[in-house]
């Protein structure tokens, strides 16, 4: 069980007002049992300002905690003039007091010297040992860096960072908080970094040989606070599991690690795939572009492209460097011994989309390999590639699984199952990444990468590149490892505002090639897009609810909708079905007064399909929602939201986000194959989770969504005869999703339109031995019709991951 008492983040004193405490955190679910906050100094209660912020950025700052936070508390104190033995905060409820957070004197004098800093990170580049952190002393931060306790020269440079700014009230608003500290590499063992203020310091202690090992490291003192309020919450077993998956990233590996040795690709199958005779296969032109390569990252990679089970390949190599590096002679060696290693030394730097567009030039493959230069490919990433073409000669563009690879190339972590080709959700992000390979017409007819898209260059190029192919594959396998630390933390993305900014642009410019009126905005988090349709037409909506009785649930259904849609032209048309109440008929008739409400009542026993159809039949608008009566819309653009993304030509179906009462996710879209038939996507999840990367928040193409809440086309639901009636109760969302995929329509989840769904009250309960033999039944049917789709898998699911639990966790 929760405990809901305050987690106090951080204590500390104000950056101008020494004699002033300031405090920051958050109650669990945003304080449902409305409790107080108190402070006491030296055992007396102190006066205590609070102020409450609620925004995005607060929700993705407590996201780790896994308690539903969307406001966070700021709290200041006054400190008395006299010597301080003890400073507590409390939450109070009902007359009992909860510790959140103690100092005693000494704590608090540590505090007083301490410096408002952190060190974030430290790596090697080039010939320098890069440190980046903050300070809120900003730019008059004093730096001193010794190595083995000699003071050595540094070059330290400051910028802008939001995330401090937001947690420093004081600072001035373009305050530069953050700084990159550039040392030379000259040797030695440990590093020490000293940073000052006025009487205030910290310092910091770094062991060279694991930043020159690759070994760069997150600061873990952050984590400390992070784990005591987990414990206090949810107990020392879960606080054990997540502080070893959150320090040591050892959860997810550890199963991956035995995921690898289950499933991974053995040495006995990389060998036969050397002896086989691939004579009539394609050359792959692997393009790299070089930027000051790290030599032991470059020989890494060269080695995996060397390592090919697959031996027709070109490996294109061009160094942007200059004067800066000399790779010319690593990669001369490797070419006296290997022909297939080509190399270009540019005049100049043209950036990464420019350095590519020469590697593409150099380019005399059927089919081109993109690569980073310090990533690694798997030994048989061409291989696959090859039989895939070979067994589907019409093939123009095929992408891979990945994951990532720590800086020393040993340890693989993060995999990346991905959908086959999804359209809608490469519009929300890029989710193809890598691997990514495509025919030299492709290129021909999509052109090369566009400087213009800067940070976002290859996500346009991918969006153009798929623009023109007529056969895209996915093959769901690991054949790319992405290098990157498990507990690295990217540079602040406010400075790369610019990467998203432009992948807007990437995305809207895809809008405007394919002809449909788009804006595009950033989504929830970074390097995640909202698309918001600009249709000029606002069509005719039928919204039909079947009911039975259960009057104040239909109430709530239809009122929700009413008062709350932003999208206005609708009509309800209500399918009455074999009620007994008086007050439902009651309830009927002042809804027949109404100008856009229509009561039909079907007199048969009950048949869910045959309802629906009956009501759709009557229905005058040009798309139809199916909603069900124990529903209950919360976002008021979530009519307009489904109805934007099924208004485009190529989509069919739309669903919704639907949750529980208790606000866990009951709906994210349906996967075919979960327990044994079909089931829902993440379902007892929190409303706010992300999701197996991010795929919650993700507007998406699926195989079908459930019909408690479904649009479509009304000329889509005719041209596949609406509902089969055969199915009474089950499976009948499921299989007319499947007969709208057929028929080349996409089904659509968008997360953006939400609703509660409060879950079949109206019918009550499968236990009878006549509904058990009707399910039965409606399964057999569900399994004759769609046999192809439950012995391949889902499209749309990843093979690699389990059926067994809804939560895309890898299979057993």
């Amino acid at each position: 069980m929760m405990n809901y008492d305050f987690v106090t983040e951080s204590m500390r004193l104000h950056l101008t007002e020494q004699n002033r405490m300031v405090f920051r955190g958050f109650f669990p679910e945003d304080n449902p049992e409305k409790r107080i906050l108190k402070v006491y100094v030296n055992k007396e209660e102190v006066p205590v300002e609070l102020s409450v912020e609620k925004s995005v950025d607060i929700r993705r700052r407590y996201l780790h905690y896994q308690m539903n936070v969307g406001e966070e508390i700021t709290g200041q104190f006054i400190i008395p003039e006299e010597t301080i033995t003890e400073i507590k905060v409390c939450s109070c409820s009902n007359g009992e007091e909860a510790l959140s957070f103690r100092a005693d004197g000494k704590l608090y004098e540590k505090m007083c010297r301490s410096l408002e800093s952190n060190l974030e990170m430290e790596r090697l580049e080039e010939d320098k040992i890069v440190l980046t952190g903050w300070s809120a002393a900003g730019n008059i931060t004093k730096c001193e860096v010794l190595v083995d306790k000699k003071k050595v020269p540094v070059e330290v440079q400051w910028k802008y960072r939001k995330d401090v700014v937001d947690v420093f009230k004081e600072l001035s608003d373009d305050a530069n908080c953050g700084y990159e500290i550039f040392v030379p590499e000259q040797g030695g063992k440990k590093l020490v970094l000293i940073l000052s203020a006025g009487e205030k310091s910290k310092q910091y202690e770094i062991l060279l040989e694991k930043v020159r090992q690759g070994q760069e490291k997150q600061t873990s003192s952050g984590y400390v606070g992070k784990a005591i309020a987990y414990w206090k919450h949810y107990g020392l077993k879960k606080t054990v599991r997540k502080v070893i998956y959150k320090l040591k990233g050892e959860k997810d590996s550890m199963n991956y690690e035995e995921f690898l040795k289950k499933y991974g690709v053995s040495e006995k199958e990389l060998e036969r795939q050397r002896q086989e005779n691939l004579t009539d296969g394609p050359l792959f032109s692997i393009v790299v572009p070089l930027y000051c390569t790290r030599e032991k990252f470059l020989r890494e990679m060269i080695g995996s492209v060397q390592a090919q089970t697959y031996g027709k390949w070109e490996l294109c190599l061009a160094d942007g460097s200059g004067s800066k590096k000399n790779l010319k002679e690593i990669v001369d060696a490797y070419r006296k011994d290997d022909a297939r290693i080509r190399y270009a030394l540019l005049k100049s730097n043209e950036g990464i989309a420019g350095n590519t567009n020469e590697t593409l030039k150099m380019a005399t493959g059927d089919f081109i390999v993109l690569t980073d230069h310090d990533d690694l490919l798997s030994p048989e990433a061409l291989y696959q590639c090859a039989k895939v073409i070979q067994e589907e000669p019409q093939t123009d563009v095929i992408y891979s699984d990945e994951d990532k690879v720590d800086m020393g190339g040993k340890h693989y972590f993060e995999p990346h199952f991905k959908s086959d080709f999804n359209i809608d959700l490469l519009c929300t992000m890029n989710y193809i990444c890598h691997l990514f390979v495509f025919h030299k017409n492709v290129l021909a007819k999509a052109g090369y990468f566009r400087q213009e898209y800067d940070g976002a260059q290859d996500y346009d190029f991918i969006l153009r590149c798929t623009e023109e192919a007529k056969h895209i594959v996915h093959i769901p396998k690991v054949l790319y490892h992405w290098r990157c630390h498990p507990q690295s933390t990217s540079e602040n993305p406010e400075s790369k505002l610019y990467a998203f900014t432009n992948g807007c642009k990437a995305v809207k410019a895809h809008y405007d090639r394919i002809g449909i009126p788009a804006e595009v905005e950033r989504g929830p988090f970074y390097g995640m897009y909202h698309t918001k349709y600009q249709w000029k037409e606002e069509p005719l909506l039928s919204i039909i609810i079947p009911n039975k009785d259960h009057v104040d649930d239909l109430k709530k259904c239809i009122e929700s909708v009413e008062n709350r849609s932003v999208y206005r032209n609708f009509e309800f048309v209500i399918v009455e079905n074999n009620s007994i109440e008086e007050e439902t008929f009651a309830y009927y008739k002042e809804l027949e007064k109404r100008d856009n409400v229509t009561v039909l009542y079907y007199k048969g026993e009950f048949n869910y399909s045959r309802i629906n159809n009956f009501g759709v039949a009557q229905a005058k608008g040009e798309y139809i929602l199916l909603l069900n009566n124990d529903t209950e819309m919360i976002e008021p653009e979530s009519i307009k939201e489904m109805l934007d993304v099924c208004m485009r030509p190529d989509v069919g179906i739309v669903g919704a986000k639907l949750l529980y009462e208790d606000n866990t996710i009951q709906h994210a879209g349906v996967i075919i194959g979960f327990g044994g038939i079909a089931g829902h996507a993440f379902i007892g999840q929190d409303k706010e989770d992300n999701g197996y990367f991010s795929r919650i928040l993700c507007v998406q193409d699926l195989s079908a969504v459930t019909a408690a809440c479904l649009m479509v086309r009304k000329s889509v639901y005719d041209e596949v005869k609406g509902l089969d009636e055969d199915y009474r109760v089950a499976f009948n969302d499921i299989d007319f999703c499947l007969k709208v995929r057929k028929a080349g329509y996409l089904v659509v989840y968008n997360p953006y339109a939400q609703f509660y769904h409060y879950e079949s009250k109206s019918r009550g309960l499968e236990d009878s031995a006549d509904k058990v033999a009707r399910f039965q039944q409606e399964i057999a049917l569900f399994g004759s019709h769609w046999e192809d789709i439950l012995e391949h898998g889902d499209p749309y699911y990843n093979p690699n991951l389990t059926l067994d639990k809804a939560d895309f966790s890898l299979k057993e």
